[in-house]
This record gives structure tokens, C-alpha cells and sequence, in this order.
């Protein structure tokens, strides 16, 4: 009999926010008040984003907390009066500590959003390959996530809500390691930022991704105000230790999950049935590439656990649990192959 644990209960468990900004961007906190802020809502990584540039946090890891190296990237529509202006936003972390180039960089376009201008000095870069000019168009943004992977980046599609992107774009993209399932900034700011539709559409189009859960903080606003973007989504990340090797090791093994507050355990499974331990839940549901959904709802009392046939019939499953408050945690996407 196969016996698989997927999310095993016993490794250790870190909170991670895996799209952040700071001041070296567009963001408020400086790289240390956002550790310092993080780790008090019992964060222990922080993947730093900035837009454009890569620079590296080193000095902010200690026994407790580990910065991952990473930027962000936009492709964007020219701007026409009266329509949509889209754009695509990705991701790119380092899997390597000591490899702090970029891919796609261009010398003198791009880094104009926030601070990112200041930095670009520090950016580290292939000298050898031409200026990369920015479209929104899928060649050219499928170029940047084969780049990217070829070099060791863990690469994630952000906020498609927020880019005003829709099926005709994303369904285009190709290759890249997750995309964003809730994007926590976003969903404060007014858009509907918790996507599993489109997690969905991506894998029943034949993508392979995980999904995340990230703040894209930027916190231009009181601490206490409604819209404050910061500790609202999250991946938890189930490594052996706290190391950046382990980390991404185990990032790119896809064991985590993507939440916005419930905490899942442990997700196994063997030839007959998929088994998941969760915080208390109001339901607890499994998904497939097709109409073959099971779920189970809180009767008297919460639920904390659930017991879901094999859905022989179909190619992937994920789980979904949802908290009394109407939170998420998705499991990432299984193939049944």
C-alpha cells in the first residue's frame, strides 16, 4: 500500500510572507522595522521583493528569521484613455544565496518606481547579455519566467485582479512555480484579490504551479487603519530547519500552503483516501480539475480533520479550508500521476 505525507506534521513549520516591499521601493518599513513588525505577528521569513532590484538583507538573519533574496518585475500596456491598463507583475527568489544577479536587466530602463533608482548601482548583472526591453505581451513575459528558472529563481504570478489581467492573458503564461492565490494588499485596497478560480483555470489549462499567499506590503497608511496591508496572507513553509538551503529547498518542493489564517497540520494519503488536519473549520473542501468536489461542514462542533476519497477520475486535487470568519488556507495542487 502507497503511505505518502505531502505535509508532513512533523518538520517545523515558519510563516513566511514571499512578496514584500521596503524602503529600498516603494514600502514604509525600512528591511529591519519590516522584520521587526513581522516577527511579531510570529513571522520567521521574509522574501524581500523590491521592485526592480535585488539586494540583499543578510544582516537581518539571526537564529529566528532568514531574508530571502528576491525583486519584482512589471510588464506593462501602454496606456490608452478609456480602457483597461494591464499589466503583469512577477516575482522572481533566489534559490542560491550567493548568486545575486538578475536576469533581464536593462542598464538604463526600470528601476524608477519608489527608491529603486538609488539601488541601482548595487544590482548585480549578466554584463554579457543585451539591455532586455519590458512588453506586456506573453513572449516576452514567458521569456523573463525561462530566465528566471534557468538561473535558480522560484518564480510566482502576482495579483492578476489588481493588473486587470483576465483568462485571455494568464492562460498564456507558461512555466512559471506559483501564482499568488491571495494577494493580501490588494484585497484591502478594494479588488478581489482571493483567486482560486484562477489557480484553477492555470492548472486545468496544463500548468503544474503552486499557489502562495503574500501581503505586497507597502503600508503608505496608519498602522491601525483598515487598509493595512501587512499580516493577512501568508505561506507556511515546512522545512527542516531554519537555513536558507532548507528553506528553498522546500519551497520548491512545494511544502507549504497558502492561508489568510487557518493553520492545516499534516495532509497524507494512500492508495484509498487523502487525510487532512487542520484548525478549526467551518468546512473543509477537496477540489479537482473537474465536477468531482468533496467536503465536509462543521456540525455541533468545528471541524479539525477530514477524510476524502482518492478522485480516481481526475488529474490533481487540492484542499481548501475554511475558518468560521470566511479565511482560507489552500493546500497547493497534487497530481494523481
Amino acid at each position: 500500500m502507497m503511505n505518502k505525507i505531502l505535509l508532513d506534521e512533523s518538520e517545523n513549520k515558519y510563516k513566511a510572507n514571499l512578496h514584500s516591499h521596503s524602503r529600498v521601493s516603494d514600502g514604509k518599513f525600512t528591511p529591519a522595522a519590516a522584520k521587526e513588525a513581522y516577527m511579531k505577528h510570529g513571522y520567521s521569513i521574509i522574501a524581500f521583493t523590491d521592485h526592480d532590484v535585488l539586494i540583499p538583507h543578510d544582516e537581518l538573519n539571526d537564529e529566528n528569521f532568514l531574508a530571502l533574496h528576491g525583486y519584482e518585475m512589471e510588464f506593462s500596456a501602454p496606456w490608452m484613455k478609456g480602457e483597461s491598463h494591464k499589466t503583469c507583475h512577477i516575482c522572481l527568489i533566489q534559490r542560491d544565496p550567493e548568486n545575486l544577479k538578475q536576469v533581464c536587466w536593462h542598464r538604463e530602463k526600470y528601476t524608477v518606481i519608489g527608491n529603486s533608482a538609488k539601488y541601482k548601482d548595487a544590482v548585480q548583472f549578466y554584463e554579457n547579455e543585451p539591455d532586455f526591453e519590458r512588453e506586456h505581451t506573453a513572449e516576452n513575459i514567458n521569456a523573463v519566467i525561462k530566465a528566471g528558472r534557468e538561473h535558480g529563481f522560484f518564480v510566482t504570478y502576482n495579483h492578476p485582479t489588481w493588473s486587470m489581467e483576465d483568462y485571455t492573458d494568464y492562460m498564456n503564461f507558461h512555466g512559471m512555480h506559483a501564482m499568488e492565490i491571495c494577494n493580501y494588499g490588494c484585497y484591502v485596497d478594494g479588488y478581489e484579490e482571493y483567486n482560486p478560480r484562477v489557480y484553477d483555470d492555470m492548472l486545468r489549462g496544463g500548468e503544474r504551479i503552486f499557489c502562495i499567499g503574500a501581503d505586497d506590503n507597502h503600508n503608505w497608511c496608519d498602522d491601525d487603519a483598515p487598509q493595512f496591508e501587512s499580516f493577512g496572507a501568508f505561506t507556511v513553509i515546512f522545512a527542516k530547519e531554519l537555513t536558507y538551503k532548507a528553506v528553498m529547498d522546500a519551497i520548491f518542493a512545494g511544502n507549504f500552503y497558502a492561508s489568510q489564517g487557518p493553520e492545516i497540520y499534516s495532509l497524507t494519503m494512500d492508495d484509498e483516501k487523502i487525510r487532512i488536519k487542520c484548525s478549526p473549520a467551518r468546512r473543509i473542501y477537496l477540489t479537482t480539475n473537474g465536477r468531482h468536489i468533496q467536503f465536509r461542514y462543521a456540525k455541533d462542533a468545528p471541524v479539525t480533520e477530514a477524510e476524502f476519497a482518492i478522485p480516481k477520475d481526475n488529474t490533481y486535487f487540492r484542499i481548501t479550508v475554511e475558518d468560521g470568519e470566511g479565511k482560507h488556507a489552500n493546500t497547493n495542487a497534487y497530481f494523481l500521476d
